[in-house]
């Protein structure tokens, strides 16, 4: 098994987490964090007996030599980061969204693959045990042909006692969580070929919008109609954070995630009256760094690591490279447009 020495960006809430996962990738040696704010940085660093702090990337890379960069900081800042990456030759991953503009992600990817440095995007929520064995079963053809689904991510966890910059975001559901359940749509139903959004902000103390509705036909045909429903507004029976449920309609039959992990996959072998289900439970791993209340997303980042870590020890491509994640960013955006005229967004991949 090779190794990998690389350097962290960033030591904010996150950052804690994503050095945790990192801890279970064999192979994986973080040896700098770096962080305008060095007493953060040097407090992560002592929690994980990391030898180097620095304040500023470029001193980080004139002092050592990483085999690659984490970029776990704001969005603001990513662009100017990998493309710094991408000057010394240093492959970069950065932490979704990729960028606060279309243009700036399409110039980081552009940049990155005419300097022939790999850059890849931490996106894992594609990762979660329970939409990641969804994906298996539909892939394996447990419902026949999907050709319709819907994926919801709802709940009112108080997201921005943990996040506070989250708040003053002019952009904020559709590029924080929005990046990741568009993404899950794609690898599980393929390319949307268009994009009509809804959005809504119900929270007064906020900028930007809590709630969102995305609807796209997608897969190669638009055979499958997705819909995608986000919001941090919603005040149900039972807290359904961090998970997304999600349900699929096919020609044999339904999948349904559901609370608790839990997968149904109701086939046609029974009646209307008395319907045959299979059903499956799915709970994440549980590690002892994670926090109760983030278990399936922070489990996540552990096969979303290996996948990356694989690709940058050439062992086996990424699915989330930065020229896949664009897709995501240009649904993304394809979606603010609609929300902002009212009309649906033909081709948005183009």
């Amino acid at each position: 098994m090779s190794s990998l020495r690389f350097a962290l960006l960033g030591a904010g809430f996150w950052a804690r987490y994503q050095l945790s996962a990192w801890k279970e990738i064999v192979g994986a040696e973080c040896i700098a964090i770096g962080d305008p704010d060095r007493d953060k940085a040097e407090y992560l660093a002592h929690l994980h007996q990391i030898p180097h702090v620095f304040t500023s990337l470029e001193e980080l890379l004139t002092v050592t030599t990483p085999d690659f960069v984490d970029i776990v900081t704001p969005p603001k800042t990513h662009k100017d980061l990998v493309l710094l990456c991408a000057s010394r030759g240093i492959p970069a991953i950065c932490q979704k969204p990729m960028a606060e503009t279309l243009s700036d992600a399409e110039q980081m990817v552009q940049t990155c693959e005419s300097a022939g440095v790999p850059f890849l995007i931490h996106e894992n929520w594609r990762w979660q045990r329970p939409l990641r064995t969804a994906g298996e079963l539909l892939q394996q053809g447990a419902i026949g042909k999907p050709f319709r689904a819907r994926l919801t991510f709802s709940c009112s966890f108080p997201v921005f006692d943990n996040q506070p910059f989250l708040r003053e975001l002019p952009q904020f559901i559709l590029t924080d969580i929005g990046s990741h359940v568009l993404d899950a749509a794609r690898f599980l139903f393929g390319e949307a070929q268009s994009v009509y959004c809804q959005t809504r902000k119900v929270n007064p103390t906020i900028r930007g919008e809590d709630v969102a509705t995305v609807m796209m036909p997608m897969g190669n045909n638009g055979e499958v109609t997705v819909t995608c429903e986000m919001s941090y507004a919603s005040r149900t029976e039972y807290e359904r954070f961090p998970q997304t449920y999600l349900f699929v309609e096919g020609d044999g039959g339904s999948l349904e995630v559901c609370s608790d992990y839990i997968i149904k996959v109701t086939d046609r072998s029974g009646t209307w009256q008395e319907p045959h289900t299979t059903v499956y439970r799915c709970p994440p791993p549980r590690y002892a760094w994670a926090d109760p209340q983030y278990d399936l997303v922070q489990a996540s980042m552990v096969p979303c690591l290996q996948n990356l870590w694989n690709h940058l020890s050439d062992i086996a491509p990424a699915e989330t490279t930065g020229r896949d994640n664009l897709e995501t960013v240009r649904l993304i955006f394809a979606a603010y447009a609609s929300a902002a005229t009212g009309k649906v967004v033909a081709n948005p991949t183009l």
